[in-house]
């Protein structure tokens, strides 16, 4: 992230990396060869390089919203049925391989694989004490970003020694999965192997997030022995914090719970209607706020990934996490008197967690909001702990623990404790999940990789929509095959 203080990259970097594409093959850039042995020749290079890298993350506010958009949890909302098309045809199962949205996913994230790729190709040209480190930290994002694409994408185009260039158009295949989770593990574990155990710039990774994510991956893969290996190294480390809804608020940010959490600013001045990502801040909250707003302590904005009805009533009387999750907007509307314009499928409930919050915005308003994303919390490592504890069938007693953790928290006692083993705890758990991390972009992924999809989300097909479709472009211009539907 840039603003990982606020070093500015160079004009390599400028040339090589600003420019939006729309597919894996990169146009060449004349002379970049040479650019690059001229770069790469200080330490500081690689910091500034390491800076692009980390860039990417910044981008990903779709993934955020379709996790819980594509779910059962929300609508996609909006002005009106064709408002960013994308998002609505995800919305109603009715997506296809030309989708805008899905396209700049595939870009975006290939984009985050070529700046680690990049760094990967000129690794030896000098060498310095904390280089180890640094490409520790390069290895995670690469990791995170093959991530990304496998949830969406399945089988993915895998490279990781250079970056590709326009000779590379039409050699791409797609690997399966299985290839892709290997490469992403290695990858975690030299990131294990090498970063320290904490960081003195704030949004950096360190040994304990790369546990967190390798737990993750793991246990993506049903590997439940190897998942919670990893997850007892993250466990006791971190900790809960006593109000649940004071971690999403700005006071809030990287806490005692954050154990990734990706970095936004308002400072920059730096914005760009054909490139909202070029922003330093998180585009994705604008879309969020109720249309229209006037009143208190909330900002406007464009009424999508609205919460349904059944889902906020889904929640238990007094647990902590409705209210928080969840805004009420006609119950808070008539208490304060303010007033709002209702959008698209408009439910009455508004995503709390990632919402326009007055005075948490400059410059371009849109696309500067300062809110960082929670990517991984220590409430999903000890819920994913819980799982791989008690799927793996080695101890329902420390899953319980796990899972009580939390209830304790979001319910402020012990009463609500569970006590149940084997499928009925397995149950039990995933339900936990959806309270604890709703709103937060997981619910999607958590419903295909647990078989429940089909079941559960409208319109979901099985054995077609637990991926989505390979961008249009890529197939034309790469001749990649299509994900099996579409």
């Amino acid at each position: 992230m840039k603003n990982l203080n606020r070093i500015l990259l160079l004009i390599c970097f400028t040339f090589l990396f600003s420019r939006c594409t729309d597919h894996v093959d990169y146009e060449a850039i004349e002379g970049y060869q040479i650019t690059a042995e001229v770069y790469f020749q200080a330490e500081s290079d690689y910091e500034a390089a390491l800076v692009g890298t980390y860039d990417p993350l910044q981008w990903l506010y779709l993934n955020v919203l379709i996790g819980d958009i594509a779910s059962d949890n929300s609508l996609c909302g909006g002005e009106s049925a064709t408002d960013v098309i994308g998002l609505q045809q995800i919305d109603d199962y009715t997506h296809y391989p030309n989708n805008d949205n899905l396209t700049s996913i595939w870009r975006w994230l290939y984009e985050g694989v070529n700046r680690a790729n990049y760094m990967e190709e000129n690794k030896s040209n000098i060498d310095f004490d904390s280089k180890e480190a640094l490409y520790a930290e390069v290895y995670f994002l690469r990791a995170y970003y093959y991530f990304q694409l496998v949830k969406f994408f399945g089988d993915v185009p895998l490279f990781t020694e250079r970056r590709l260039t326009a000779g590379d158009s039409g050699t791409l295949v797609r690997v399966p999965k299985e290839e892709v989770y290997a490469q992403i593990e290695i990858d975690l574990q030299n990131a294990i192997d090498n970063l320290p155990t904490s960081q003195s710039q704030i949004g950096r990774v360190n040994k304990f997030t790369a546990y967190s994510l390798l737990g993750k991956v793991l246990l993506y893969q049903d590997k439940f022995n190897e998942a919670a290996a990893a997850f007892d190294n993250v466990i006791g480390v971190y900790s809960l914090v006593n109000d649940y809804g004071s971690q999403f608020l700005r006071l809030g940010e990287n806490g005692p719970e954050s154990i990734f959490e990706v970095q936004y600013t308002n400072t920059s001045n730096w914005y760009d209607w054909g490139c909202p990502q070029c922003s330093e801040g998180n585009f994705g909250i604008i879309h969020t706020g109720p249309r229209g707003w006037s009143g208190p302590e909330y900002a406007q904005g464009w009424s999508f990934n609205v919460p349904t009805e059944a889902f906020y009533n889904s929640f238990s009387v007094g647990d902590a996490r409705q209210d928080a999750t969840v805004l009420d907007i006609e119950a808070f509307a008539s208490t304060t008197g303010a007033t709002y314009t209702e959008g698209y499928e408009h439910t009455g409930y508004y995503n709390n967690k990632y919402i326009p919050r007055a005075g948490e915005s400059g410059a371009q308003t849109e696309l500067n909001y300062l809110t960082n994303y929670r990517a991984i919390r220590y409430s999903d490592v000890l819920l994913m702990a819980a799982e791989a504890y008690n799927r793996g069938g080695i101890d329902d007693g420390i899953a319980q623990e796990y899972l009580n953790q939390v209830r304790r928290r979001a319910f402020g006692d012990q009463d609500h404790d569970i006590s149940l083993t084997g499928t009925a705890l397995t149950d039990a758990i995933w339900e936990e999940r959806k309270f604890e991390l709703s709103m937060e972009g997981h619910r999607f992924f958590d419903l295909v990789r647990t078989g429940q999809a089909a079941s559960i989300i409208d319109g979901f097909q099985q054995g077609k929509h637990e991926v989505f479709p390979i961008p249009q472009q890529e197939i034309d211009i790469s001749g990649l095959t299509q994900n099996p539907g579409y």
